[in-house]
């Protein structure tokens, strides 16, 4: 629930979770998601050419095949083959797990001055409405923004409302990698933001990134701002059902199981994302040291146990986050369970001090950010603890740095 920053009306929650509203929302708009995940022609067509093309008398292996099997591929080839393969088919190979991260970043970089193209055109096509052309623009210069210096950018595509991953640090040296997992309303136009910058994917990742090498120099971590599923459209009803976050966990374990090395990975997840972490959380790569939860509405589980993962669990929520008055509550699939924050889930709670609202747990000079830098790490013993929870980072066996 990133971009909401002031407490819906509780009514408006609590008829969330009537199961009569449901079916009246059903009967009069339907799910948002579904409009937004329509396939899109171009990308279609690209992923239709790739399943017939051959390279090197070799057929193009299935874009859902293993990531270690497309791993291999990618390995077989020279450095000219991977290249032409970018450049031919940038929307299939910048993101797909498996690939070259550096490749990635090339044919992303391919796709972007592409898709900057089709927005260019559009932002002065008179057919369109006056709001077409000005969303038209809007995209383009999002477009131009991420193809700005040397930006790393994972994931991308424009389809929909777009979705997209960039990554802080180098990923294939790192020994440590942090993921931030956001919240409602993230796609491509709100990715980044000049005012308030930290309130959003781009900037929490950014600040984190800076937080971790000033909690541990010597450390090699990368930070992923990993914005790369559908989340919901606002307060509706998709973001009180799991759906979305079915299909972003499928999509976030994906990319942890595919990232190179052996880093160890921390999840840090705000608001809706850590409905997409906590439904993540029993299948996960073993990789995975860390879930932490900033400003939750629940994690689809009536404890910590019942994630049914070997991560360790953190959760933190500052006192003014309106997310506090939001039902924790589970009915007939309607809402995300039981609170990360009460002492009865079994959370390591840590300090918020400092993180006004329900987006400033980024921001730097919080407590918040200073805790999820050590957890990011692995410097456990500097983790600040809530007044709830004195004792959050005890039973921890040692320090974890790389």
């Amino acid at each position: 629930m990133t971009s909401f920053d002031t407490s819906p009306t509780l009514t408006v929650w609590r008829a969330l979770l009537a199961v009569a509203v449901v079916f009246v929302m059903l009967a009069t708009t339907g799910w948002s998601a579904v409009r937004d995940q329509q396939a899109d022609g171009p990308r279609e067509l690209a992923l239709a050419a790739w399943a017939r093309d051959r390279i090197a008398g070799h057929s193009l292996p299935d874009v859902d095949a293993p990531a270690y099997r497309l791993a291999h591929f990618f390995a077989t080839l020279t450095s000219g083959q991977r290249f032409a393969l970018a450049g031919k088919y940038p929307s299939v190979v910048g993101n797909l797990d498996g690939a070259p991260v550096t490749l990635r970043y090339h044919a992303n970089r391919v796709a972007l001055r592409q898709a900057a193209a089709v927005e260019k055109v559009r932002a002065h096509d008179e057919k369109l409405s006056p709001d077409g052309r000005d969303e038209a623009q809007a995209r383009l210069d999002r477009f131009r923004s991420l193809l700005r210096g040397e930006r790393q950018i994972l994931a991308f595509d424009p389809s929909g409302k777009g979705r997209a991953a960039e990554v802080f640090g180098d990923l294939d040296r790192a020994a440590r990698v942090s993921v931030v997992v956001p919240g409602v309303d993230t796609h491509l136009l709100t990715l980044e933001r000049s005012k308030r910058k930290y309130a959003a994917p781009v900037g929490m990742a950014e600040s984190l990134y800076g937080a971790e090498r000033s909690a541990s120099p010597g450390t090699r971590t990368a930070v992923i701002a990993w914005a790369d599923y559908t989340s919901p459209a606002g307060l509706g009803m998709d973001a009180a059902l799991g759906g979305l976050a079915a299909d972003g966990a499928v999509r976030l374990n994906a990319m942890v199981g595919a990232l190179p090395g052996t880093s160890k990975v921390s999840l840090f997840c705000h608001s809706y994302g850590s409905v997409v972490c906590g439904v993540a959380a029993h299948r996960a790569p073993d990789r995975v040291a860390d879930i932490a939860v900033a400003g939750s509405p629940g994690m689809r589980a009536a404890n910590a146990g019942q994630l049914e993962t070997g991560a360790r669990i953190w959760a933190t929520r500052d006192g003014d986050d309106w997310i506090g008055d939001v039902p924790h509550m589970e009915f007939g699939g309607i809402g995300h369970g039981a609170d990360p924050v009460d002492p009865a889930f079994g959370a390591r709670i840590v300090s918020a001090a400092g993180a006004a609202g329900h987006s400033g747990y980024f921001e730097p000079g919080t407590e918040s950010l200073d805790n999820f830098a050590a957890i990011g790490v692995g410097a456990y013993g500097s983790v600040s603890c809530a007044s709830a929870d004195s004792t959050c980072h005890s039973g921890i066996s040692g320090e974890r740095n790389g």
